[in-house]
């Protein structure tokens, strides 16, 4: 037991280090926890911030259990420290979070008053989600020069953002569509890590054999599946899911080409069973070497660049998405979101809590612990790098800077959009496994899609 005490403080003291070193302030690496802690609170209270308003109160956040709810614990004491505020920090499984929170929220329950928001369209539309604008306007909460928004990814300021221009939530991770390849089996075949979509193609059968395929990714018959990476498919063909006037464009010649080619390389070069797979099957396959290439989130880098989760440690490098011909790379994007409970007695406290987890020094704190964080200088720094992996970082970088959240949240972000992405995700299955030709199986999705919208 006290061997792991022992170890918990040093990684604790090791990660605020790091996070207070990426703030730039002046502290050696080996400084002591106390040491980095009282860096980050001195950092953080000069924020022209009302920091003590709330003090004595107590918030409860709901989450599941992710990444970001993991990574935000080392940040809540020096939160508790800063305001006078507690913080319950209550984790549920994804399915049982999934299941719970809508019946929760929609029975008018004043708890939790932080929130993960998985499905931002149905949040606010149901009127869960409080309005932010009045918080970022209220100086005493909101410092804009100390926050300094210019330092998130475009695509993170964009995901909250309404069509009338409100917020209801933070983007709180970053994830992007990243390709990843095996550089032996890059060798062996005396290939680069493909640039183009015909390369790509090329390079998966090129590298297919009987004990490895060329290239896996995701194509289960599910709206949660190939959807996503599929995307990135559709719009770097120029194609489009939900266009500016509402309707579904599925059945676009852009959006039957990128769905051909994704269905060409996982008939041609993908493994057997393909239409089973889900992120987890694509992240185990390319993991224990049994794939060439992969495409998914970047943030399989964790995983991936781990030699006690991943044969391939050493091997695997990591890449933008390839382009289709001429028209330029938009990778798919991801961010989680989290807000405030519209029914929290407590949103003023709330509000505190969450712009403090997404400044500069929450994000330095949280990427010290390997999270993908919405901040450039977060990314940048060098305990984030080792965690994730510079190459990875650069490449997801490059993928994130790329992404389109305009053409992202007409989808995803809709209030309908398990309807919309459940008969496209059955649709790219079909196409994967050789069921049907794209342009069959988007031409009877996109019919289907528009009855209901």
């Amino acid at each position: 037991g006290n061997k792991m005490r022992t170890f918990n403080a040093n990684r604790r003291s090791l990660l605020l280090g790091s996070a207070a070193a990426t703030l730039g302030l002046a502290l050696s690496p080996r400084m002591g926890w106390a040491d980095a802690h009282a860096s980050i609170l001195e950092s953080a209270a000069g924020a022209d911030i009302d920091w003590k308003a709330f003090d004595g109160e107590e918030i409860i956040v709901g989450a599941m259990q992710h990444p970001w709810s993991d990574s935000i614990e080392s940040a809540l004491p020096i939160f508790e420290e800063l305001t006078g505020i507690k913080v319950k920090l209550t984790k549920q499984s994804e399915t049982e979070y999934v299941a719970e929170m809508p019946i929760k929220l929609g029975a008018g329950s004043a708890e939790p008053d932080v929130m993960m928001i998985h499905a931002l369209g149905q949040f606010v539309s149901a009127g869960w989600a409080a309005p932010l604008d009045q918080f970022y306007e209220d100086s005493a909460l909101f410092d804009a020069t100390w926050f300094d928004e210019g330092d998130m990814f475009g695509m993170a300021r964009d995901f909250p953002t309404q069509n009338d221009g409100q917020r209801f939530s933070m983007s709180v991770t970053a994830e992007a569509q990243t390709l990843f390849a095996n550089q032996r089996s890059l060798d062996a075949a005396g290939l680069e890590i493909p640039k183009t979509m015909d390369d790509f193609l090329a390079a998966a059968i090129a590298m297919k054999t009987p004990k490895q395929s060329g290239i896996v990714m995701r194509s289960k018959s599910d709206g949660t599946a190939g959807t996503w990476p599929c995307g990135g498919f559709v719009f770097s063909y120029g194609g489009e899911v939900i266009d500016a006037s509402g309707a579904c464009v599925l059945n676009s010649d852009e959006a039957i080409a990128g769905v051909e080619m994704y269905g060409r390389l996982l008939k041609e070069a993908g493994p057997l069973g393909v239409g089973n797979y889900h992120w987890m099957e694509v992240l185990n396959d390319f993991s224990s070497g049994a794939a060439a290439m992969g495409c998914d989130s970047s943030n399989f880098a964790t995983d991936i660049s781990d030699p006690a989760k991943s044969i391939v440690a050493e091997d695997a490098i990591f890449g933008a998405l390839p382009k289709a011909g001429d028209k330029p790379m938009k990778a798919n994007i991801w961010a989680w979101q989290a807000g405030i409970n519209a029914n929290s007695k407590k949103q003023k406290a709330a509000f505190l809590l969450l712009s403090f987890l997404n400044s500069k020094e929450g994000c330095a704190l949280s990427s010290a612990n390997g999270l993908a964080t919405v901040r450039n200088s977060a990314w940048k720094s060098v305990a984030f790098q080792d965690r994730f992996g510079a190459q990875a970082a650069t490449a997801a970088l490059n993928n994130l800077n790329s992404g389109d959240a305009v053409i992202f949240k007409r989808a995803w972000f809709h209030p309908k959009a398990g309807e919309i992405l459940d008969p496209w995700g059955i649709a790219i299955n079909e196409v994967a496994t050789g069921q049907k030709d794209a342009r069959t199986a988007l031409t009877e999705a996109t019919d289907k899609i528009n009855s209901i919208l």
